[in-house]
């Protein structure tokens, strides 16, 4: 096996944190708050658009019972299916993001993201970048050597993500694209390669970002929005105005469950990409710490699984949790950039809490992968254990 990736961690950083309850407790904890804040946040918009004010709610609920199924189902797919799988992985991807993209695909506010499917819309980006990071974590663990040491083991994996990317971009699907990005190229860092070896392609996703927004009218008049949202606040800022509102009416304790004037058809998206800025306004600041440390909670649980597993020798157990944890962890703190004003306005979802099918399901997978992770990790202590105890009874002696 491969040596295990090294993290510049303090090795005793994560040593007696046991991360199963806490990572179990705060994913529940921020899914129960989620559904508490669709519930208000949907329902003056649910009685208006649908004439059923629990609409969102009552699909948000199905789609949480369906997400814990699958977080379950996760939680007993044994690790070596992942990592065996790695290639049908990879093609699951990559057909998705090309499927979206042909008249299967449905179109919502000029942007092709979804695939019809029953009930509800399928987001094909949940799904290509679990399944995308799935396939890197097995490609690390394959070709580390080559990864770590040579210039082709670094570019075919960029490659992928570029071709993945590029996919992204076309639907468009942006934020999707940077988080996708951002957490691939952690893993790879995580794992050993060079901090040199980033430099060019660095620069090389600044200049494409760059010329990304200048050529798309609608990505610069967010960027010039986000930089002063307040002189233009009833065009292109008007969204992040409305959500600084929202938060400076939130005070410290807020204005209580269901009292959010913002929601009432001021603040677009309050129940999808910026139901933090009604958490704010309806429970203050403190509130609003409430959901960063159960953000923090679950993301710290989810590196202390993967770094327990690293130090237990199971490579792509750590490094499939390593890539987990940083597509939670950026998609939270870039959802909540947007809904400050510290970062452009981008359509993310914030896991477990907004509205949405396949954010919440592909969320919850993740969840059941990571307790997967640590409970083979306690598996293999145990029958460790239990071989060293009938060893050392079996070289016992007593004397007659």
């Amino acid at each position: 096996m491969p040596a295990a990736p090294t993290l510049g961690l303090d090795q005793g950083l994560f040593g007696r944190f046991r991360p199963l309850p806490w990572l179990v407790l705060s994913a529940a904890s921020l899914l129960v708050l989620g559904i508490i804040m669709i519930s208000s946040a949907s329902m003056d918009m649910a009685a208006e658009t649908v004439g059923n004010s629990y609409h969102y709610v009552l699909r948000q609920l199905i789609f949480a019972a369906l997400g814990c199924a699958l977080a379950l189902a996760a939680a007993n797919v044994p690790l070596a299916w992942w990592e065996r799988s790695g290639w049908l992985l990879l093609g699951v991807g990559l057909l998705v993001l090309v499927l979206v993209l042909t008249p299967l695909g449905r179109t919502v506010n000029g942007s092709t993201r979804w695939i019809p499917f029953g009930l509800f819309n399928v987001q094909v980006s949940e799904i290509a970048k679990l399944c995308l990071i799935a396939y890197l974590a097995g490609y690390v663990v394959r070709r580390r050597d080559e990864l770590v040491n040579t210039w082709s083991g670094f570019i075919k994996p960029v490659g992928v993500l570029t071709f993945a990317s590029v996919l992204l971009v076309i639907e468009p699907d942006f934020g999707a694209t940077v988080v996708l990005m951002a957490a691939a190229l952690g893993m790879i860092f995580l794992s050993g390669v060079r901090l040199s070896r980033f430099l060019p392609l660095i620069a090389v996703c600044v200049v494409v970002g760059v010329a990304l927004v200048v050529t798309q009218p609608y990505r610069l008049k967010r960027v010039v929005s986000y930089l002063d949202p307040w002189k233009d606040q009833f065009d292109t800022g008007y969204q992040l105005t409305q959500s600084l509102i929202a938060f400076g009416r939130g005070d410290w304790a807020g204005v209580g469950l269901g009292n959010s004037i913002q929601k009432l058809f001021y603040l677009p998206e309050a129940h999808t990409d910026f139901i933090f800025a009604i958490v704010a306004e309806e429970f203050g600041l403190l509130g609003s710490l409430l959901v960063l440390a159960l953000l923090t909670l679950l993301v710290l649980s989810g590196f202390a699984i993967a770094r327990k597993a690293e130090k237990a020798g199971m490579t792509f157990g750590a490094c499939f949790s390593y890539g987990i944890s940083l597509l939670i962890g950026l998609q939270a703190t870039i959802n909540i950039g947007v809904n400050t004003g510290l970062l452009p306005t981008k359509g993310l979802t914030l896991p477990l809490m907004s509205y949405g099918g396949s954010s919440l399901m592909v969320t919850c997978v993740c969840i059941g992968i990571l307790a997967r992770v640590e409970m083979e990790r306690s598996d293999q202590l145990e029958q460790a254990a239990a071989g060293t105890t009938v060893k050392s009874a079996g070289g016992a002696s007593y004397d007659d």
